[in-house]
């Protein structure tokens, strides 16, 4: 039965991808994604229902488009593909709990921002405004802390960040800090903070890699928005362990043992 679940929570998950494809990809130029029909970008021909089927389309049609052959974005696949396998690891992590409510909130959001971010290079504030009020909704049906917490975790990791642009003169973007300050009600101050390291970390890795394969260019710009959503990821589902093993890893069982002995 479990099983069954989880594939309907995958399936349940590729549709909301490419919904949130066309959010994200809409939002940022203006262009209305409630009514407005889908189009190839690059003919302008309209797209019929055999063309929006997620990720089989793509496939069937071999990243073409059905009628001028141009090539289909990757991250048409890639935004639902990811989106799926997190609405079911939410499931999977939290079963039929209110927590899974917040679980697919915070996928939702970051999926429609980390595909404006890959596209534009930015994070459209109307996603925010958008979703903090379920997230505060969410936080007072299954409050993962206190509201205290979530305050302070809001607060910091935004001041930290706008220090960061400050001093840097750009090097952040407004958008990063205002991902922050959200993902800091969400998580707390704890999770944030780390968060906040690894996406740091995450960011130096690929951008490094990246430098080191002649893909990126030294001082070309880059969105910081998909490393933010990969540390965020890691910190939600699996911060609470990291944490303990980071603290057990500087204050050995032993010798929290023999300090409370």
């Amino acid at each position: 039965m479990e099983v069954l679940v989880a594939i309907f929570f995958f399936i349940f998950g590729l549709v909301f991808g490419s919904f949130f494809n066309v959010v994200g990809l809409r939002l940022p130029v203006n262009k209305n994604f409630s009514t407005d029909f889908s189009i190839c970008p690059n003919c302008k021909h309209r797209l019929s229902w055999i063309d929006l089927i997620p990720v089989l389309s793509f496939i069937i049609q071999r990243s073409k488009c059905r009628y001028c052959k141009s090539k289909v974005s990757y991250i048409y696949p890639m935004g639902e593909t990811v989106t799926g396998i997190l609405f079911t690891v939410s499931y999977l992590k939290f079963g039929f709990t209110l927590e899974l409510i917040t679980a697919l909130l915070i996928v939702s959001m970051l999926m429609i921002i980390l595909i404006s971010d890959l596209t534009f290079m930015v994070i459209p504030n109307k996603v925010l405004l958008f979703f903090l009020p379920l997230f505060t909704i969410a936080h007072i049906l299954q409050p993962l802390h206190s509201w205290w917490a979530s305050i302070v975790g809001a607060l910091i990791p935004f001041g930290m960040i706008a220090i960061i642009i400050i001093v840097s003169r750009g090097g952040m973007g407004a958008g990063d800090m205002k991902l922050f300050g959200v993902l800091g009600f969400i998580l707390g101050l704890e999770k944030t903070l780390l968060t906040f390291f690894l996406s740091c970390l995450i960011g130096a890795i690929v951008s490094t890699l990246l430098l080191f394969l002649n893909i990126l260019k030294r001082k070309q710009p880059f969105p910081f928005g998909p490393y933010i959503i990969i540390g965020t990821l890691i910190s939600y589902f699996y911060g609470n362990e990291i944490i303990t093993w980071y603290v057990n890893l500087l204050f050995p069982i032993d010798t929290q043992a023999s300090l409370t002995a």
